[in-house]
């Protein structure tokens, strides 16, 4: 929960002016807050201050000073406020309805001490703590208080929790008590709790536990039953005060603790079970906390000060609009206020249970809310603010919710419909139904009051698509269940819920009436109906009429009215209701019989007076005359006889209405006489039964009042006369006899014989009793009492008169018993076989007429056929001896058996061919073939047979059979054809088996070849053509490896001995592991260890180490690669694995380059094998010393003898004394070098040698040189010369040095310059120390003065003056040589030169010339300028480090300047170089790049593939360095794949057909989170798939990044919801971005879109999965934890149709890789192009060459 300051309430004062106490009405409309000047001060919910009072004393006496107010708190209802004082008393005061109103006392309660706090709980009485220690009740009913427990100590704080049910005190010695009005089976304890270690003062009752806080700086959390939960301890903040107040969020998931300047939020996390503590709230010059007041709804948290100020803040955990038009706030995790953005009308859904609320949806036309947590579901009202709560189990969010009805909610899932009423926290009912259309449910919820029925709900549906079941939801009881003959397409109760609606798709509209279970049509086309709101009136059309029916209970009474449209709506309002036509492009309005409607409703209400009242106002018709009766049906039942007899005289009626207008005098009479309505008489009763025609009811009436003559009357007025005499003998009656008498002569004058017969009969007069039944017509009767008595069976006559009545009436059977009875046997024959009584004709005949039973059994077996009785007239036909006809009608019964048993019986009979043939095709049918087979021959059907056979796959049986009847030509022309057709028909194995039994294999082998069946080609070659196997083999294989089969292609390629070629089909295609389990399985070792060098090659790296270590190769390859001049691999494998062997491979290259006669080369890697002597002889075989020189010196010490003395005789024949002297020196052979400087006759350079080297042997040359030259005398600078010669050449180098300075020739500064240098030399040479360095002070300056700076700074550098030789330089403006001194002697003195040159150039003003003379200086000079041009252009012409130093720095400039894309143009002009100091001027580029907007376009694809080519340079530069494989070469191996994906998505972009490529790469970017910034790649990946029409990937992904967009805002990432994402391999914890990437506008677009695809049912927010039921663009699998590789084409992972690059670990999905393939060649876009020719060059080429670059 997030606290976010509002608005200030009340300004605070200058000094202490505590707000004491402070309370929000339940209601929400009315805050107060009181002051230390005790006025309460009234608020609107606006925050804006409406009203205020003052409070009063308890005695005014003591004055208004002497009390303070410490706590208040609203009533339950918001209309008082109770206020606690502390002198000693609480005053209760009713507020009125409207502002200003008057506030009056309305009770008081004086106590004995002050009242310390106060709560006043939902439907209890007032709660209050007083100093002395009591906690009290107050009751504001009875005016009284009383104590509900007491304690020793003062109440500090006093809390409720959650529901209010139950109350916590907390006391001045830390003491906590709990106390339940209610503890709704909680099983707490109540009384003392725990004790705090301070006065607890700060108190919190929460949903799960108790808060605690005070004096000593701590929050304490206690479980429910007082131990500790979690200990929060600030008493080491200095900052932190003392806590005052504590109050909890109405939902108690949140509690904020006050202090001083700061407000403390904690949040209840119901996974861990514990607070979590949320930032702070803190607040300057807040000062000290003294009141807080949460809203009852949770949104606002109101805060009183010490100084008196008031701040309200907005309370909530998140905030979000939804669909433009409602905002919901979650103030809780189990509480949203959701309110209406146009009207202002708020709801607040509350979790009952404190479980968390998922997202809140507003539904059903904006009108319904709809909320999950983890064990409920919240259903709300927003019209009518009706809230509920329902259990319910998690199913993922697939339920679909219905709206239709008013008062409840339809939730249909997994084949459950779930009833919920609004405002009810019950299920309402529940049923299995697979039929979830709002029009095949029908619920009724008390929607029309009945009487005598308080609660009447009910539910129509569908059990299946043919039967409605009923059920009553207030039992649960099924009230009746309706089987139809079709589909039910609509189906509606009325609104009491007594009769159903339901039409078919037959278009037939039928009704259901529950209460009887008639089920009726009512109409037989229906194309729109519905009942009449607040009737039972329906309106249906049926083709062009308009069907009304006023009176439903008399369905066959219409009112039609012709139609030219079709109905579209029934509208009824205003006392009038209209049926809504539209007729063409007209809206046209029919309006109904309001009376009529009003009637029904009338009825339903039993208002039947009105009812009478309103068809009096009628003209007599057909739907009157059936409302007059059902009103009168009615009010017969409510036994209101004169509107009954009103009815039945309006109809017409007037036997009843007479009666009844008797019964009502009755009624009047009886009424006046007794008291009473009268119609409890036994009179009136026994009438109304009368009329009911319930004459037993009304003969028990008369009977219990003993009225014999009354029951006797009313049975003789309705001639029941065998009622009134059973009553007469019953009771005895004297009147007996002439009641009979009277009853027979009635019975004549009515012409009812045949019951004054059966009186006669009952009599035993059967003589009139005959007579009567024949005058009746009744024959039978006459017979059957004939044939009962023997004196009519002996009278001919009257035998002969009956039986001819018989006769005539067709009684032929009655007329034969008749005959048979008398012993005509002849003519009771005739009557049985007329009347078809065959079974007592053939009994009769047995006896009488032996030789007419044979025509008898087969006419009886004919009328059995006749009548369809088959199976009987079977035995009657073989009676008959009637085979024929025995076989045929067996064979209509079905009764096969006993027809093949009838045939078999039969002799050889021509006639009897066609019945086995119909007995076999049955026989066939039921699949018993050999008897059916049996049946065929028999009648000769042999083709039918084999027919047979071959369609039932009984193809040997059938050939069995062909064999014996056909000739071979016949039987293989047969068997081709039909396996043909049974190829055609795919069924191939049958096929087989016919050309194989016919010996054509070459056909089946053709068929399974063509239909590329290999394996079963295979075989049938293997079994017949066994020469042609291995051929074959080896075409099938090659023709599969075509198709790219390549399992097959191997197994082929074996078995036709050639695997080898396998191997070759496998290396191919990179799939080595195949070829090297073919090769080691077919070719033995040498091959797989062939195969898997090769293997290893193409890998490279730490791979191909690993492969050879695991096939235990190293060795071997190694030895393989370097026969086969495969070094670079060789020095791979040796660096990686075999680092003992990489002198061996170096010795080897070498002697392979000099054999190619590549020197240099050769001579690197002898050095590199530690063999540089084999470099040096080299070099001395190629005679060059330089070479043989250089390797001798810097490796082979020893060899550099011969090689210098050598050299030395050259330079001396080439008279390059100085290096053969040298040459001569670095041998150690002086004597040498003497010996060639006598010969050139150098004496002094000889003597020089000597006296260095040879000391001993220096007399002897002298005195040899002296021999050579002559003595001379001094002559002037000459004279000065010579001896400082002399003197130098005997030794005497002092003399010789003071003679070489004493000339002072001013004329020849050659000579002057000279003779100075030798004085020098010879000092520093001989003399040395610090004569030395007088002599070179001396000769220096004079030098200088002669312009001489370089001879003066060598001297001084030949004494270490490097400060004097640096200051000569400068004097001479050598700054090269000053620069070079000190950096190579005294690199202190390199800045002192620096400044000096700069100095001097500054002053020169040249610039340019310092780029000459020192680069470095010059570059930094137009670095400091600014003149970036000329510094690279400059630096371009110095070495490579140079120039990126300079244009490092340039780019670190650049960025600054955020031009990132000019820095990605120079490193592209000028190289990308792997120096790890560049590295965040990369990546810092890589970042500013990525953070461009708009750049998701085609025409951004050049900076896009710039920045890739950027990034692979770089990677290929890295992968040469120390830098390969490191940390940071993996990082940009990254960033190079997401710029790939950048450049190709851009030019994806540009082509329509690549839209879906490009959308797979925008998601793919998803997962490089990292590196792009979170917000833009949700944004564009949410575009992206929204363009393609992937709306949930879109949904989701947009909805992301307005989360991310708004935790941009806030400052942190912590509130986003990564559910969406788990098992996916996108991040979820990345960088927050700096600011957002996409404008305000383009964000408020994004929101009301996915606020509006947020309520489409279509859109679900779930990721699509693929194959491996995982986010199908997660390179992660989630079951199995496997990564795939990327396509490089999409991103996406690589699953099965792969294709492989030549470089290890790229990949890319075939299907994508063909498109985009196909498109580059279609559209020559040059941009994918260029994509293709990337590719190439990073993977190592293409996998196909199906393109050419253009």
């Amino acid at each position: 929960m997030h606290l976010k300051h509002l608005k200030t309430l009340l300004t605070p004062q200058d000094g202490a002016a505590k707000v004491t106490c402070m309370a929000w009405a339940p209601n929400n409309a009315r805050f107060a807050v009181c002051t230390v000047d005790r006025v309460v001060l009234l608020y609107d919910e606006q925050g804006e201050r409406r009203d205020k009072f003052s409070t009063k004393p308890a005695d005014a006496k003591y004055g208004k000073k002497s009390y303070t107010v410490k706590a208040m708190a609203f009533s339950p209802d918001s209309t008082k406020i109770a206020i606690a004082q502390t002198d000693d008393i609480i005053y209760v005061y009713k507020l009125g309805e409207d502002w200003g109103d008057k506030k009056v006392i309305s009770n008081k309660f004086i106590q004995t001490s002050a009242v310390t706090c106060l709560i006043w709980p939902a439907d209890h009485a007032i709660v209050f703590g007083l100093a002395e220690g009591k906690v009290r009740l107050a009751n504001t009913k009875t005016n009284k208080s009383s104590t509900v427990y007491a304690t020793e100590s003062y109440v500090v704080s006093l809390t409720s929790n959650v529901s209010e049910k139950g109350i916590m005190s907390g006391h001045a010695d830390g003491t906590v008590v709990r106390y339940f009005f209610d503890d709704e089976g909680s099983g707490e304890s109540q009384g003392k709790v725990f004790t705090h270690p301070c006065p607890p003062y700060a108190l919190a009752w929460g949903v799960n536990s108790i808060v605690a806080g005070g004096c000593d700086k701590k929050v304490v959390a206690y479980g429910r039953e007082g131990h500790v939960l979690q200990t929060f301890d600030y008493s080491r903040e200095r900052s932190e005060k003392e806590f005052t107040v504590a109050a909890t969020s109405p939902s108690g998931q949140s509690l904020v603790l006050g202090s001083y300047d700061r407000l403390r939020v904690f949040n209840w996390s119901p996974r861990r079970g514990t607070w979590d503590e949320a930032p702070p709230k803190e607040i300057p010059n807040l000062y000290t906390i003294t009141a807080l007041a949460w809203k009852k709804d949770g949104s606002r948290l109101c805060v009183g000060t010490l100084c008196g100020a008031v701040e309200q803040f907005d309370c909530c955990l998140r905030r979000s609009i939804y669909k433009n038009k409602f905002e919901t706030t979650y103030v809780g995790l189990s509480q949203v206020i959701v309110r209406n953005l146009s009207t202002g009308m708020r709801v607040v859904l509350k979790s009952h249970y404190g479980y968390e609320i998922d997202e809140v949806k507003i539904m059903g036309k904006d009108r319904f809310l709809v909320a999950h947590t983890s064990d409920t579901l919240l259903l709300g009202d927003l019209m009518t603010n009706k809230l509920s709560e329902v259990a319910w189990q998690g199913s993922g969010g697939n339920e679909k919710f219905f709206f239709e009805n008013e008062t409840v909610c339809m939730i249909f899932n997994a084949g459950e419909l779930t009833l919920v009423e609004y405002g009810s926290n019950e299920v309402l009912g529940s049923v299995r139904t697979e039929f979830m259309n709002p029009h095949l449910i029908s619920v009724r919820l008390n929607e029309r009051k009945r009487k005598g029925v308080e609660e009447d709900k009910k539910l129509a549906y569908l059990v299946d698509i043919k039967t409605i079941a009923i059920v009553d939801l207030v039992s649960g009881y099924n009230l009746g269940t309706v089987s139809h003959d079709a589909k039910v397409d609509w189906l509606e109760l009325n609104e009491t819920g007594r009769k159903l609606l339901f039409r078919d798709k037959k278009l037939r509209l039928h009704l259901y009436d529950l209460e009887s279970g008639d089920k009726s049509t009512v109409l037989s086309f229906c194309s729109y109906v519905q009942w009449v709101p607040g009737s039972d009136v329906v309106v249906a059309q049926n083709r062009s009429s308009l069907c009304v029916w006023y009176n439903i209970d008399s369905a066959q009474r219409v009112t039609m009215f012709p139609l030219k449209g079709d109905i579209v709506d029934l509208e009824r309002s205003n006392g009038k209701t209209e049926v809504i036509v539209t007729e063409g492009v007209n809206t046209i309005s029919y309006t109904l019989d309001e009376g009529l409607i009003e009637f029904g409703t009338a009825i339903d209400d039993a208002d039947y007076y009105r009812a009478v009242a309103f068809l009096e106002t009628l003209e007599m018709c057909a739907e009157t005359e059936a409302m007059w009766k059902t009103l009168s049906k009615l009010s017969l039942e409510a036994q209101q006889l004169h509107i009954a007899e009103r009815c039945f005289a309006a109809l017409g009626d007037v036997a009843k209405a007479r009666f009844l207008n008797e019964t009502n005098k009755i009624v009047e009479r009886v009424a006046k006489e007794f008291g009473g309505d009268g119609t409890e008489h036994y009179q009136v009763k026994a009438r109304l039964a009368m009329l009911e025609k319930n004459y037993k009811l009304a003969e028990m009436y008369y009977m219990e009042q003993n009225a014999i003559e009354e029951v006797m009357e009313m049975y003789q007025e309705l001639h029941m006369w065998d009622d009134c005499i059973a009553v007469a003998e019953a009771k005895g009656h004297p009147e007996l006899e002439n009641l009979r008498r009277s009853y027979y002569l009635w019975l004549m004058e009515t012409n009812q014989s045949e019951r004054a017969g059966e009186v006669k009969e009952a009599e035993g007069d059967d003589m009139a009793a005959v007579n009567l039944y024949l005058k009746a017509g009744l024959p039978a009767k006459a017979a059957r009492l004939a044939m009962a008595r023997d004196q009519l069976a002996t009278n001919a006559n009257v035998i002969n008169r009956i039986a001819s009545a018989l006769i005539k009436g067709d009684f032929y059977e009655r007329a034969g018993d008749l005959f048979d009875r008398i012993r005509n046997s002849q003519r009771a024959l005739e009557c049985y076989r007329k009347g078809n009584a065959f079974r007592k004709a053939v009994e009769l005949a047995r006896g009488a007429f032996p030789a007419d039973v044979v025509k008898l059994e087969e006419a009886w077996g004919d009328y059995l056929v006749q009548q369809k009785q088959m199976d009987a007239a079977i035995n009657h036909y073989i009676e008959a001896g009637c085979s024929e006809k025995a076989i045929e009608a067996a064979i209509g019964a079905r009764q096969w058996k006993k027809a093949v048993h009838i045939l078999e019986l039969q002799e050889e009979n021509q006639a009897a061919s066609p019945y086995y043939e119909r007995i076999a095709q049955h026989y066939a049918s039921i699949q018993e073939y050999e008897l059916a087979e049996r049946l065929f021959v028999k009648g000769d059907q042999i083709k039918a047979a084999i027919d047979m056979h071959t369609q039932a796959g009984r193809w040997e049986e059938a050939h069995k059979l062909a064999v014996k009847c056909m000739t071979p030509e016949e039987v293989s022309e047969l068997y081709i054809s039909k396996a043909q057709e049974l190829e055609q028909e795919a069924k191939y194995k049958e096929a087989e088996r016919l050309f194989i039994t016919v010996g054509q294999a070459e056909q089946a082998i053709s068929m399974y070849k063509k239909k590329a069946m290999y394996d079963d080609m295979i075989r049938l070659v293997g079994l017949h053509h066994p020469d042609l196997l291995i051929e074959t083999h080896t075409h099938l294989a090659k023709e599969l490896e075509k198709e790219s089969r390549l399992q097959e292609a191997e197994y082929h390629y074996i078995e036709g001995q050639d695997w080898k070629t396998a191997v070759h089909m496998y290396r191919e295609r990179d799939m080595w592991e195949d070829a090297l389990r073919v090769a080691k399985s077919h070719g033995g070792v040498a091959a797989s260890r062939q195969v898997a060098y090769l293997w290893a090659k193409s890998l490279g790296g730490e791979a191909a180490v690993k492969l050879l270590t695991k096939f235990n190769m190293l060795d071997t390859a190694l030895d393989f690669a370097m026969d086969t001049h495969a070094y670079e691999f060789a020095f791979e494998l040796s660096r990686l694995a075999l680092k003992e062997k990489i002198p061996d491979v170096h010795l080897k290259y070498a002697m392979s380059l000099e054999d190619e006669g590549k020197f240099l080369e050769a001579e690197a890697e002898f050095v590199k094998a530690g063999k540089p002597k084999e470099a040096v002889l080299m070099y001395v075989h190629q005679q060059d010393w330089v070479g043989a020189q250089r390797v001798a010196e810097a490796h082979d010490p020893a060899s550099m003898s011969d090689v210098l003395v050598g050299q030395a005789k050259t330079c001396f024949q080439q008279r390059d004394f100085q290096k053969a002297e040298a040459y001569m020196l670095r041998a150690q052979r002086p004597e040498l070098a003497i010996k060639y400087y006598k010969e050139e006759e150098m004496w002094i350079d000889a003597m020089r040698i000597c006296k260095e080297y040879l000391p001993s042997k220096l007399a002897l040359l002298q005195e040899e040189y002296e021999r050579e030259a002559s003595k001379k005398g001094p002559r002037g600078v000459e004279g000065v010369l010579e001896q400082a010669r002399e003197w130098e050449q005997t030794g005497e180098y002092a003399r010789a040095v003071d003679c070489y300075l004493r000339v002072k020739d001013t004329n020849n500064t050659a000579l002057l310059e000279k003779c100075w240098m030798k004085a020098a030399e010879l000092s520093i040479k001989f003399q040395g120390g610090e004569r030395a360095a007088e002599v070179v002070q001396v000769v220096g300056p004079r030098l200088v003065q002669l312009r001489k700076y370089s001879a003066a700074a060598e001297l001084y550098l030949n004494l270490d003056l490097v400060k004097e030789a640096v200051d000569a330089f400068i004097e001479g403006e050598e700054w090269n040589k000053a620069k070079r001194v000190a950096k190579e002697l005294d690199t202190r003195l390199e800045d002192y030169v620096d400044q000096c040159y700069k100095e001097h150039l500054k002053n020169q003003g040249k610039v340019d010339s310092l780029v000459g003379v020192d680069v470095m200086a010059a570059l930094d000079m137009y670095a400091e300028r600014g003149q970036w041009e000329k510094c690279l252009e400059t630096a371009s012409k110095q070495n490579y480090k140079v120039l990126h130093k300079y244009v490092a720095l340039y780019s670190t400039h650049l960025i600054k300047e955020g031009q990132a894309e000019e820095v990605l143009n120079l490193y592209i002009q000028h190289g990308v170089p792997a120096n790890s100091q560049n590295f965040n001027i990369y990546k810092r580029m890589y970042q500013e790049l990525l953070s461009q907007t708009d750049r998701d376009n085609a025409e951004s694809y050049r900076m896009w593939a710039a920045l890739r080519d950027f990034m692979l340079a770089l990677c290929e530069s890295m992968s040469k360095s120390s830098e390969a494989n490191s940390a940071v070469h993996e990082e940009f191996e990254q960033m190079l794949l997401v710029a790939h994906y950048y450049a190709s998505r851009s030019a994806a972009t540009a082509l329509p057909q690549l839209s879906a490529i490009a959308a797979k790469l925008s998601i793919s970017l998803l997962r490089h989170t990292e590196l792009v910034p979170a917000d833009k790649a949700f944004y564009e990946a949410g575009l992206a798939a929204k363009a393609v029409g992937w709306e949930n990937m879109a949904f989701i992904f947009l909805n992301r990044f307005l989360d991310l967009a708004d935790g941009i805002d806030e400052g942190n990432l912590d509130a986003l919801d990564h559910s969406d994402f788990q098992d996916t391999d996108i991040p979820f914890e990345v960088p927050l971005p700096d600011k957002l990437h996409v404008s305000v506008e383009k964000r408020e677009e994004i929101r009301d879109w996915v606020l509006t695809v947020s309520m489409d049912q279509r859109v679900e927010q779930v990721l699509p999965r693929d194959e491996r039921e995982t986010y199908e663009a997660s390179l992660l699998a989630a079951n199995t934890g496997i990564r795939s590789l990327p396509c490089l084409i999409t991103g996406y992972p690589v699953l099965r149709n792969k294709i492989e690059f030549k470089r290890a670990g790229m990949a890319a999905n075939k299907d994508d890789w063909n498109k985009f393939l196909m498109a580059t060649k279609t559209s020559h876009s040059p941009e994918c192009q260029d994509v293709l020719k990337f590719l190439n060059h990073w993977c190592g080429g293409l996998p196909t060459a199906g393109f050419s670059f253009h």
